[in-house]
């Protein structure tokens, strides 16, 4: 969102003055008890993070000028702490309140619905990975344990660093689903740089990895590769997943 439309939202027209001598019809708390949250504005919405702002400055002051310096909230929710922290009016203690917050939400779309959810298509892995895994700025390497109905048991991060053939160790990729008698993987890691094209290494240690699961008699059903708002299934690409012969009939499923 642009600063000139972040200046006329709602409840962030006014600037300079102390959000207690705003019509009571314009002040965040009221307009959330009145409207809900999804009536307010992403500024406002910020400044009741904060609950206060600074000596002549608002909250919404604050909040109004910080979105803009960030091109809006995306941007602002892709900062790090220290550069919140240089923020006019921010400082440490605001900014981990914002980090925390930005976290949570991160997580619950991750989370969303509680408990298990199965796997139809690889649009349902990034669905829910991209929000957590989309704006790392280091690679990580995720592992999800499937059901023989591929419902994910769980999530485990293996790796974080550089995620190459050569430094990651297979045998760590089917640890947990050996240890909890898991029918199925799916391995998912992201690209920093936005592009979630696969490299050489990706579709090496793919190959490694789609080896190790036969010999183990755990089905690799994909490998998929996050970027920032997009991602590639290798399975879509062209990798060959299925065992010879035709392979398991959740294999197939989880490729429908």
């Amino acid at each position: 969102m642009s600063a000139a439309r972040l200046a006329h939202a709602p409840g962030a027209r006014r600037t300079g003055h102390a959000i207690a001598e705003l019509p009571a019809a314009e002040r965040p708390r009221e307009r959330l008890a009145a409207l809900g949250a999804g009536g307010l504005a992403a500024a406002e919405l910020v400044a009741l993070v904060w609950g206060s702002g600074t000596r002549g400055s608002s909250a919404l002051d604050v909040a109004t000028d910080a979105l803009a310096r960030h091109e809006g909230l995306a941007g602002l929710a892709n900062a790090s702490p220290l550069e919140l922290e240089r923020l006019p009016g921010v400082g440490a203690a605001r900014a981990a309140q914002l980090t925390a917050a930005f976290e949570l939400g991160r997580r619950l779309a991750a989370d969303w619905p509680a408990g298990r959810w199965t796997i139809r298509a690889p649009a349902d892995v990034a669905d829910r990975l991209i929000p957590q895994m989309g704006r790392l700025e280091r690679e990580e390497l995720r592992v999800l344990l499937l059901t023989a109905k591929n419902a994910v048991m769980t999530v485990v991060t293996v790796y974080q660093g550089n995620v190459s053939a050569s430094l990651v160790r297979v045998g760590e990729l089917f640890r947990d689903a050996v240890r909890v008698n898991a029918a199925g993987v799916i391995l998912v890691h992201n690209h920093p740089s936005g592009d979630p094209t696969p490299s050489p290494d990706d579709l090496h240690l793919t190959a490694e990895a789609l080896a190790a699961g036969r010999l183990l008699d755990i089905d690799l059903l994909d490998h998929v590769v996050i970027g920032h708002d997009t991602f590639v299934s290798l399975r879509d690409r062209g990798v060959a997943f299925d065992r010879p012969g035709g392979g398991r009939g959740r294999a197939r499923a989880a490729s429908a």
